[in-house]
């Protein structure tokens, strides 16, 4: 198992600081949101190509992991830039632990919700990739994250189907955010959209997968997003829906 693992932490390494093509992108996708001096929260850290990316913009950054592997990867990243703050914990709706449900070769898919697992785990695009019991980890909450550091400017959240869990611990509007789509489970994002215009006047957009290019020519409104959401084909690739307050156009 332990070789499986390093195996597994080894591909994300590959995956997501292996491919320098992609800096660029990734850099123009963020630069609206993420400017010299913002804080952001990357929830979902992982292999912390966002952080690094978005220290590269001039952001302070809250690394937010609750694998032990990865945390300890995010410390030796980036350990001594004291606009980093890693943060061990999983991100939830209330405070306090949880079990994570591990996979030990695709460590990108590790998450908190068994259900997700259950709806994507028949889906053709996730052939082969399992999932076993795991540690116990501390759950923290948006709310809580804001306490301790200040209001963000942007927050990703990647946790696996746990979006929603963790956009119901935020109980006041940010700037922009963005969450994961998942097709097989699209509930999940569609819930997020959900939430979001309860918080405020949000517009939407999103990107197809790590092209870290917007898709719509022009923001959509809450209502256009879910619809454009529910039309995802069963199989298609999952990606990032990006919300911005209204006010901010």
């Amino acid at each position: 198992m332990r070789l499986r693992r390093l195996a597994g932490i080894a591909r994300s390494l590959a995956v997501y600081h292996g491919r320098p093509w992609r800096v660029r992108r990734m850099a123009r996708l963020y630069a609206p949101f993420v400017t010299a001096g913002a804080l952001c929260f990357d929830i979902g850290a992982h292999a912390g190509d966002r952080v690094r990316c978005w220290r590269r913009l001039g952001a302070r950054v809250v690394a937010v992991e609750p694998q032990s592997d990865f945390v300890r990867l995010l410390e030796r990243l980036f350990g001594r830039d004291p606009a980093v703050a890693v943060v061990a914990a999983a991100v939830g709706r209330t405070a306090g632990t949880a079990e994570l449900l591990v996979s030990e070769r695709t460590p990108t898919v590790t998450t908190l919700s068994r259900a997700w697992i259950e709806r994507v785990g028949a889906d053709p695009s996730f052939r082969g990739v399992g999932w076993t019991r795991g540690p116990v980890v501390a759950v923290t909450t948006l709310d809580a994250l804001v306490a301790r550091f200040g209001v963000p400017a942007f927050v990703k959240i990647d946790v696996e189907g746990f979006e929603r869990e963790a956009l119901e611990g935020l109980t006041q509007p940010v700037p922009a955010l963005s969450f994961e789509y998942v097709p097989a489970a699209i509930d999940v994002a569609l819930g997020c959209t959900e939430r979001l215009a309860a918080l405020a006047d949000y517009r939407f957009n999103w990107s197809v997968g790590e092209t870290h290019r917007l898709v719509e020519p022009e923001w959509l409104d809450a209502a256009a997003m879910r619809a454009r959401l529910a039309r995802t084909a069963a199989g298609a690739g999952s990606g990032d829906v990006y919300a911005r307050r209204a006010a901010a156009r």
